[in-house]
């Protein structure tokens, strides 16, 4: 900007004013910095400190995933980043690798670069750190999880109900040996779906006190191994409820090792490619994050446009697809 003013004649802050088209400066001198900057090919640069003044746009938002490497994140995302396009937003995503510290430094991070609005998938125990910017109008929308100590609009799936169309089924095909491998307990999508399928199960008449939970897995290995230790133990169940994409592949190697794909029944709570190609096909509660990523880029581009009605929590309902590892039935 510097050398734009000098090549200019001009003041540093007569080129701020003409790059943001702001009155007060006559048209010849305009011209003049409009010419300088285009023999420098200078270009405004979008994060500067002209943004900060109220009504002014960086066309981005933040998206704040649990993880971009997830199928079902990058989906969101990708939803998200088809819908925005048209409006030429950008879309700027990190993953939270749930912590709650990173959560904060990361909503920190893109409000520092001016962001137009933020998607989150939250951790932290309440998003009430955010209360201030939210309440200076900076459009929020919570996906997967709803916000704890804060007002704002959430897309989340139906995770008691699809936990709960999960045991049903397993039930349904005979089963009353039935075990629950789930995600981390902090985590609230981890709880409600524990509780749906722990709910349908009493409501079946089965025990559940009988029902082995195994909780805290959060990658693939971890559920590897609690899924080996759980089949070799001297009561294995015949049915499993994997409540997370990672946990399923987790459970679908241990079956793998043990020789027992056909033997054991799994249905799995999320969908993911290649499903139907497996041998029996993995049966699932299905979310959809395409579904779920183009909503919440409704809601934030309605709250970007000046919508200020009461925050609320859109339920996409989740599906069972039948595949065949759900459909095996107990042994004789």
């Amino acid at each position: 900007m510097r050398h734009v003013a000098a090549l200019a004649g001009v003041g540093i802050k007569t080129v701020s004013r003409v790059m943001n088209d702001e009155p007060g400066v006559s048209e010849e001198t305009r011209q003049r910095v409009l010419g300088a900057s285009q023999q420098l090919n200078y270009q405004l640069d979008m994060a500067a400190g002209s943004l900060r003044r109220a009504g002014r746009r960086t066309l981005s938002i933040g998206l704040l995933l649990p993880s971009v490497s997830n199928p079902f994140s990058g989906e969101i995302h990708r939803a998200l980043e088809d819908s925005l396009a048209a409006r030429g937003i950008a879309v700027f995503a990190a993953s939270l690798d749930d912590d709650p510290e990173r959560e904060k430094a990361l909503v920190a991070a893109f409000l520092g670069r001016r962001v137009d609005g933020l998607v989150l998938t939250p951790i932290a125990k309440s998003q009430s750190y955010v209360i201030p910017e939210h309440s200076r109008d900076l459009p929020m929308v919570f996906i997967d999880r709803e916000p704890v100590g804060i007002e704002a609009d959430a897309v989340v799936t139906d995770n008691a109900v699809g936990s709960a169309m999960a045991a049903s089924h397993l039930i349904a095909q005979g089963h009353s040996k039935l075990a629950y491998l789930g995600d981390r307990t902090d985590i609230q999508t981890a709880r409600e779906r524990r509780r749906g399928f722990i709910e349908e199960v009493g409501r079946a008449g089965i025990a559940t006190s009988s029902v082995p939970v195994l909780e805290g897995l959060h990658d693939e290995d971890s559920a590897r191994r609690a899924a080996l230790q759980l089949l070799t133990s001297e009561d294995p169940p015949t049915a499993i409820f994997s409540s997370q994409n990672l946990v399923t592949f987790g459970v679908m190697r241990a079956l793998k090792e043990l020789g027992a794909s056909k033997r054991v029944a799994l249905v799995g709570f999320d969908d993911f490619t290649l499903a139907d190609m497996m041998e029996p096909g993995v049966t699932v509660i299905a979310q959809h994050p395409d579904r779920i990523g183009k909503l919440a880029a409704e809601r934030l581009l309605a709250r970007i446009d000046g919508d200020h009605g009461a925050a609320q929590t859109y339920v996409v309902p989740s599906e069972l697809i039948t595949r065949g590892s759900g459909e095996l039935p107990p042994p004789e």
